[in-house]
C-alpha cells in the first residue's frame, strides 16, 4: 500500500508540472488517473477492497463539492437572457436524451423491467466538460459554442440527478412486493432537498457578503466556509428526509447568485479542492471498479454505451435545437462532444446499493465502461474534431451571436 500511495503521489507531481502542455492533446486528467488507477490495480500495489470503501467517501465529498462549485458559477440573468442554445439543451435535451435512451436500452437490457432502462438511460445522460477540455478551451472554437457546452455539462448533471434518484427508487420499492410508498419517499427527495439547499445557500451568500464588507474574515477563510457550506447544506437536506447532492447543487446556484462574484477566492480555493477530489474519485475508480467492469464488458453493453454515444446524445440535442440559429453543424457539434464522466459512474455508484444487488452491479459496470470509452473516444477527437469545425465555421456561429452576451460566471471585481 505505501509503495501505491507513493507512485500515485509522484505521478501526480509529475502530471502538475505537465498539465498544461498535456491539455492541448489527448491525455486529459481523467484518462491519466483512471489509467493509472487501472495500472495499480494489475499491479497489485494497492488493494482494491480498501480502494472501494475510499472511493465511496471520495465520491459522496467529490460529488457534494462540484456540484456546488459548478452550479455556484452559473449567472442565472445571464442564462436567463442569451443562452438559448444551453437552456435548449438542459429543457429539452435532457429529458429527450432519457426518453430516447429508455427505448433505445430496452433492446439490450432484455428482461428488465423498464424502470432499469430508464435508470439506465439517466445514468448515461450527464456529460462532463473536463473530459472534452481541449474543446471547451480552444479559442479558434467560437465562444458562444464553448459557453454553451460549458453551461450545459455544469449544469446537466445536477439536473440529471432528480431523475436518477427517482428511478432508482421505483425501481428499488417496484422489486420489493408490497411497498407502496415509494411516491412520497420520491416526492421527500425531490421537494426538501432543494428547500433546504436554497434556504442554506441563500443565507450563506448574505451573511458570507456582510462579513466582507465589514473586513471580519479572508479570502483563504472563505473558500474553508463554502466547503463546509456545501456540506452542511448536504447533510441539512438528509435530516429533514431531502436528498442531499441536490441541495447542494441548489444551495450553490442561490449562493453564487447572491454573492455574484464578490467572493473571489471562493472559485478558486473551492475549484482547487474540487480538482483534487476529482482526480481521486478517477483514480479509485481506476483502481476499484474498472477492472470487473471491463471484465463484464459484453456485446450488449458495449453496444448500449455506443449507441448513447453515437446515437441517443446526438439525436437528442438536434431535436432540442430545432428552430434556432445553431448551424447543422453546430448542432452536431454539441451532440457528440458530451463525455460521460465523473457524475456517471459517481451516481451510479451511490444508487447500486438502493436496488437489486445483480441490476445495480450490471449498471454500475455499464456506467464505468461508458467513462473509459467515453474518455478514449472523446479525447481522441477533442483536438482534431475541433479544428475542422472550427475551420468549416469561421464566422457563422462566433462573433456575431456574442453581442450584449453577458458573461456565464459572475465578474468578480479586481481587487
Amino acid at each position: 500500500m505505501t509503495t501505491g500511495l507513493l507512485l500515485l503521489a509522484l505521478f501526480t507531481v509529475c502530471y502538475t508540472l505537465l498539465a498544461r502542455t498535456l491539455s492541448k492533446g489527448v491525455l486529459t486528467a481523467p484518462i491519466l488517473f483512471i489509467g493509472f488507477g487501472y495500472l495499480m490495480a494489475q499491479t497489485g500495489l494497492m488493494p482494491g477492497t480498501d480502494a472501494e470503501r475510499l472511493l465511496h467517501i471520495v465520491a459522496e465529498m467529490a460529488l457534494i463539492v462540484l456540484l456546488f462549485l459548478d452550479a455556484a458559477q452559473i449567472n442565472l440573468q445571464a442564462l436567463r437572457q442569451r443562452h438559448q442554445w444551453p437552456l435548449r439543451m438542459l429543457a429539452l435535451g435532457l429529458p429527450l436524451a432519457i426518453i430516447i435512451g429508455s427505448v433505445a436500452a430496452i433492446p439490450f437490457l432484455s428482461g428488465e423491467p423498464l424502470i432499469v432502462a430508464a435508470l439506465a438511460a439517466a445514468l448515461l445522460a450527464p456529460t462532463d466538460a473536463a473530459l472534452g477540455q481541449a474543446v471547451v478551451t480552444n479559442k479558434a472554437v467560437p465562444e458562444r459554442v464553448r459557453r454553451a457546452l460549458t453551461l450545459e455539462s455544469g449544469l446537466n448533471d445536477g439536473l440529471a440527478l432528480p431523475a436518477i434518484l427517482l428511478f432508482a427508487s421505483l425501481a428499488g420499492e417496484m422489486m420489493q412486493p408490497g411497498a407502496t410508498d415509494w411516491l412520497m419517499f420520491g416526492a421527500k427527495q425531490l421537494i426538501l432537498g432543494p428547500l433546504a439547499g436554497a434556504a442554506i445557500g441563500a443565507a450563506g451568500g448574505v451573511l458570507f457578503l456582510a462579513a466582507k464588507r465589514r473586513g471580519m474574515t479572508t479570502d483563504t477563510i472563505e473558500g474553508i466556509g463554502a466547503i463546509a457550506m456545501a456540506c452542511g447544506a448536504y447533510l441539512a437536506a438528509g435530516e429533514i428526509g431531502g436528498n442531499g447532492f441536490i441541495s447542494a447543487f441548489v444551495a450553490g446556484l442561490f449562493f453564487g447568485n447572491v454573492i455574484k462574484g464578490q467572493c473571489a477566492f471562493i472559485y478558486e480555493f473551492t475549484e482547487s479542492e474540487g480538482q483534487m477530489l476529482s482526480w481521486g474519485a478517477f483514480f479509485l475508480i481506476g483502481l476499484a471498479l474498472l477492472p470487473e467492469a471491463i471484465a463484464h464488458l459484453d456485446a450488449a453493453s458495449l453496444a448500449l454505451i455506443l449507441v448513447s454515444l453515437f446515437v441517443v446524445r446526438p439525436l437528442a440535442v438536434w431535436l432540442s435545437l430545432a428552430g434556432t440559429d445553431a448551424a447543422p453543424l453546430t448542432k452536431l457539434f454539441f451532440g457528440w462532444f458530451g463525455p460521460r464522466g465523473l457524475a456517471t459512474a459517481l451516481f451510479a455508484l451511490l444508487v447500486v446499493d438502493q436496488i437489486d444487488h445483480a441490476i445495480g452491479e450490471q449498471l454500475l459496470n455499464l456506467a464505468v465502461n461508458a467513462v473509459w470509452i467515453s474518455a478514449v473516444l472523446h479525447g481522441v477527437t477533442a483536438v482534431p474534431f475541433a479544428k475542422w469545425y472550427a475551420a468549416h465555421m469561421s464566422g457563422k456561429d462566433g462573433a456575431a451571436e456574442l453581442k450584449a452576451m453577458p458573461p456565464m460566471r459572475p465578474e468578480v471585481p479586481a481587487d
